[in-house]
């Protein structure tokens, strides 16, 4: 292998599932233009190059948000073929990327009434709808993190909750409560089994995927008559802005969406256009005595 294909290598390495499936497209994507323009992918690459790419990507009729996608497998191979020594310097780290202006998620969730809909309609279904629906619109589980959960994984009492863990987004493990009306869902999905997969595929009873989860959601959207497309994180959206309507703070909800970064919370945050909780108000009313 060339030493921009062992750096490949090595970066992907890092990486499983979705993610090295991304980053593998990505960096294909950038030899391929190397290639194109007589350059080695690795050895030699300046930041003009880099930016050249970028020009590239967006003449190409990618979003400026897509832009910016394509690029962070490609800023990361730089990134640690620079820290392994590969190269003598980092030509990604200042190359400029498209600006975007994204203040709110634009996954279309649930309001307050909606969810409610959603899950009555989804335990008169099945007990295993029903149970789906709560992992996902009460405690903002992925539908890869819903379906992976075993019955074994909630049977923990810890500091007078019932607890639920998981291995989230990442590999990242996580520990959340179970509130009662999730706990008697979670429970009559359960029935008398006492280990194994907790939501089953409600006609042939073998264990679900992200796929079936899809598929689930879709049917309980169309029973409750939601009149559009609602997808697993459609629920998981809603679960966050849900909690920030109901004036859970922002710390809390970044714990409940098991978010890395704050800012990535608050795009989900519906009333931050709200004037009347702009911060002028207590400023005011603070100061109102000078």
């Amino acid at each position: 292998m060339s030493p921009a294909q062992l750096a490949a290598v090595s970066y992907l390495a890092r990486y499983s599932g979705h993610t090295h499936k991304l980053y593998t497209f990505q960096l294909r994507r950038w030899f391929e233009w190397c290639q194109t323009n007589g350059l080695d992918p690795l050895v030699g690459i300046q930041r003009a190059h880099v930016e050249l790419y970028i020009r590239h990507l967006g003449a190409g009729g990618l979003m400026a948000s897509s832009v910016n996608t394509m690029m962070h497998g490609v800023r990361g191979f730089f990134r640690f073929a620079h820290i392994d020594g590969l190269i003598p310097a980092d030509p990604a780290v200042y190359a400029r990327l498209p600006k975007t202006h994204q203040d709110e998620s634009r996954t279309h969730g649930l309001d307050r009434l909606e969810l409610i809909r959603f899950l009555q309609v989804a335990q008169t279904l099945s007990v295993h709808h029903g149970a789906l629906a709560y992992l996902l619109g009460i405690n903002a589980l992925r539908a890869s993190e819903a379906a992976a959960v075993r019955i074994e994984d909630y049977s923990e009492t810890l500091r007078g909750h019932r607890v639920l863990h998981l291995v989230g987004k990442g590999n990242k493990p996580a520990t959340m409560p179970l509130t009662v009306p999730v706990l008697r869902v979670l429970e009559a999905c359960r029935g008398q089994r006492t280990e194994g997969p907790l939501v089953l595929r409600p006609v042939s009873g073998k264990p679900t995927d992200r796929r079936d989860c899809y598929r689930m959601v879709r049917r309980i959207a169309k029973a409750a008559r939601i009149p559009r497309h609602i997808s697993p994180h459609s629920l998981r959206h809603a679960a966050i802005t849900n909690a920030l309507d109901a004036g859970v703070p922002l710390r809390d909800a970044q714990i409940l969406a098991r978010h890395a970064d704050p800012r990535t919370t608050e795009h989900y945050d519906r009333a931050r256009g709200n004037l009347d909780r702009h911060g002028v108000h207590f400023l005011t009313a603070y100061v109102a005595g000078v």
